[in-house]
């Protein structure tokens, strides 16, 4: 029998990508893949070993491993964490009035509207990491890109005012003096 893998190997399987075992049992391992998530392979499933970490079968806590998959499902999808509206702003609405009073106005739900600015955030986030992480930009083109997204982010400080934690909110280019 081969030896057994412990928590925090890495591997490369040849359907699922890379993935790091998170959690092993008397007959699979448990992998979290950076493409497909987390999948069970019996322990004789042929896959290449990136990295193996022997003797840590039980060193791991379920937060270690939850804080881990967490972790890479926020660098690698475009799931959002749940961000709370400031509590003032629960359940008012967003009305908006045309110049032309023969027109009539819209009234939007401020959850409804909060939520689609976290998800534009969001989505910017996940473009920054691509940005970063791609292979065919230069440094400088990455540079120039990362500056408009800083911009981008400066223009939706106006929406700061609806988040209920401050550290959640859009920032853009500081002022240096």
């Amino acid at each position: 029998m081969a030896t057994l893998l412990g928590i925090g190997s890495r591997i490369k399987h040849d359907e699922l990508g890379a993935g790091v075992i998170t959690n092993v049992t008397s007959k699979h391992y448990w992998v979290t893949f950076i493409e497909s998530g987390l999948e069970t392979l019996d322990l004789d499933t042929d896959f290449e070993v990136i990295e193996a970490v022997e003797d840590e079968v039980d060193t791991i806590s379920f937060y270690e491993v939850e804080k881990t998959l967490r972790g890479l499902l926020k660098h690698y999808s475009d799931i959002s964490e749940v961000i709370p509206l400031a509590d003032k702003w629960k359940g008012g609405s967003i009305t908006l009035n045309p110049a032309d009073p023969s027109l009539s106005n819209k009234e939007i739900p401020i959850d409804t509207f909060f939520h689609k600015i976290v998800m534009v955030r969001d989505r910017i986030r996940v473009m920054e990491q691509k940005i970063n992480a791609s292979k065919n930009l230069d440094d400088q083109e990455k540079i120039d890109l990362q500056q408009y997204i800083t911009r981008i982010y400066g223009s939706l400080t106006t929406f700061n005012v609806l988040f209920k934690n401050s550290s959640q909110n859009f920032k853009g280019e500081s002022k240096k003096k």
